[in-house]
């Protein structure tokens, strides 16, 4: 054993002393790079899949507008200051003496708003009361009107007297959650107004105490923070005018082709859960693709106002009228609309509530369920044909080569996919520097062979087509791969028949898939 050791260690000796070159080989190495599966499973019952008899459909359901009670009543913040003072010169005032007692009306402008009542579901007064005499003062609010389960509102706050000539202030804030507000005034023929009745009264069991004109009782009322749940009067002549984007990104990948896209329907439905009567109408629907293309959505109600009628019920009864315009093949042009693959989509609205003026005689009713929705509803089978569509991707790359040490002298990249769609697809990579400028292509040996041409298997109740293909990487491009910043991935898909071996709309069954698995497998040259 000491022998051998002896050996081994001598030849290392004598090898590290004749060494003038380093040593340089080849060697092959493969790696997984990708293995994944896609399907269309998470997006069932997200509101833009279904399944209907075993095959996909759109079943797209979004709202453009929502309008809810507090968009349509907005109450401002407002304060009632009033300063009180005695008529004489001076007053002596007894033990429990009212030296304010008054009783107003105070009216709030609240927009082009006529209300009759509201429900608060949040809202607060802040009080503050200063107090001149040297002597508590009792401060009491009522309102009229004003109730919650039945109680009237009645509060009381206690200022402090008057000391070392400091005024006795007090400052309070009352919680109105829940409280409704009658706003008709004291005869009930006004709008927009509130009863208050103030009451000061020096302490009941205090000393009597004098007044001078000179001093000056302050009564503050702050109403704020208020949201309404429940609201009733006339709410004006309203216009609600938008454009708004539906964007599908996705579709800003598709570079040429056609695709075809039978049987579409597309409903744009108002909503209205407002006891107001209302009409509508679409302005105008276009649909963008990403080379500039447009295609104008055209349907004879395009333009043309039509009526929503108010809704019905009370509170737990309510029941929202709905007005739709159905977009199909035999009264528009959807089924060009939609094949024009439009990533941006505009959609022009115009809602106007009580278009014909105060013809409720001040009845109208907003109730906390109470929305004015504009609605898109798309219900596409997902049959659709593809004739020489190409989307493309763009992947950044970045790999840096040193070639006086272990580097990549050349390689393959093996595609194998099991497909399950109703497509084929022929894929090529394109690799591109930092300015975009095309420096290689590099197209497939095959393609993915669309599942129709499959066989059936048991276990996924699919027919599976599986297929290879191979992107082989030059020595002069592994010499290159510095320069090389970007890769973007073109796939062209087509929808073949196999009866007939044209391109067919095809329908997408449950559960369809596919699975790809991507190998690299490369040469180094391995110095040291």
């Amino acid at each position: 054993m000491q022998k051998l050791l002896l050996i081994a260690m001598a030849s290392s000796f004598a090898l590290a002393g004749c060494k003038k070159e380093a040593t340089i080989w080849d060697s092959d190495w493969s790696a997984p790079i990708i293995n994944d599966t896609l399907s269309l499973e998470n997006l069932v019952n997200d509101s833009t899949l279904a399944v209907n008899n075993g095959f996909y459909e759109v079943d797209l359901n979004r709202s453009l507008f929502d309008l809810s009670i507090n968009d349509v009543i907005n109450f401002p913040d407002t304060t009632i200051a009033v300063n009180y003072t005695i008529p004489f010169a001076f007053f002596n005032v007894p033990p429990g003496y009212s030296f304010v007692n008054e009783a107003d009306e105070y009216s709030f402008a609240i927009q082009d708003l006529e209300l009759k009542k509201v429900r608060l579901s949040s809202g607060f007064i802040d009080v503050e009361v200063r107090n001149p005499a040297p002597t508590k003062a009792f401060f009491n609010l009522k309102m009229p009107g004003v109730t919650k389960n039945g109680a009237e509102f009645d509060e009381t706050l206690v200022a402090p007297a008057k000391e070392n000539g400091t005024v006795g202030v007090i400052k309070g804030s009352i919680d109105l959650t829940g409280h409704t507000m009658d706003l008709t005034g004291v005869d009930g023929s006004r709008r927009n107004t509130l009863r208050a009745d103030v009451d000061v009264k020096s302490d009941p069991n205090g000393p009597a105490v004098t007044l001078y004109n000179t001093d000056l009782i302050v009564v503050k009322v702050t109403l704020r923070d208020v949201k309404v749940d429940y609201a009733k009067g006339y709410f004006g002549q309203r216009v609600i005018s938008d454009t708004t984007d539906l964007s599908i990104d996705v579709l800003n990948l598709i570079q040429s082709g056609a695709v075809d896209l039978p049987a579409s329907i597309i409903k744009f439905e108002v909503e209205n859960g407002v006891k107001v009567g209302a009409n509508a109408l679409l302005t105008n629907i276009v649909s963008e693709n990403n080379v500039g293309s447009t295609v104008d959505l055209t349907h004879p109600q395009m333009g043309n106002a039509f009526n929503v009628d108010p809704a019905t019920g009370t509170w737990n009864s309510l029941v929202p009228s709905f007005k739709s315009l159905e977009f199909n093949s035999l009264n528009s042009n959807i089924e060009a609309y939609l094949e024009n693959l439009g990533a941006k989509n505009t959609i022009g609205y115009k809602v106007v509530l009580n278009p014909w003026g105060n013809v409720s005689g001040g009845s109208d009713e907003l109730f906390p369920q109470s929305k004015l929705r504009v609605n898109l509803h798309a219900n596409l089978p997902l049959t659709i044909g593809t004739d020489q569509l190409v989307v493309r991707d763009t992947f950044d790359f970045n790999v840096q080569q040193d070639t006086e040490k272990t580097h990549l002298v050349s390689g393959e990249l093996k595609l194998r996919a099991r497909n399950a769609f109703p497509y084929s697809a022929s894929v090529k990579l394109v690799l591109i520097d930092a300015n975009g400028t095309v420096l290689y292509t590099l197209a497939g040996n095959s393609q993915i062979q669309s599942g129709l041409f499959g066989t059936l298997e048991s276990s996924t109740n699919q027919k599976v087509a599986e297929s290879e293909l191979s992107f082989l990487l030059s020595e002069e491009i592994v010499e290159n791969l510095d320069n090389i910043k970007g890769i973007i991935v073109e796939s062209e898909f087509n929808s073949l028949e196999p009866s007939t071996n044209s391109n067919a709309p095809q329908s997408i069954q449950e559960g369809a898939f596919l699975g790809v698995k991507l190998n690299g497998k490369f040469k180094t040259e391995n110095i040291f």
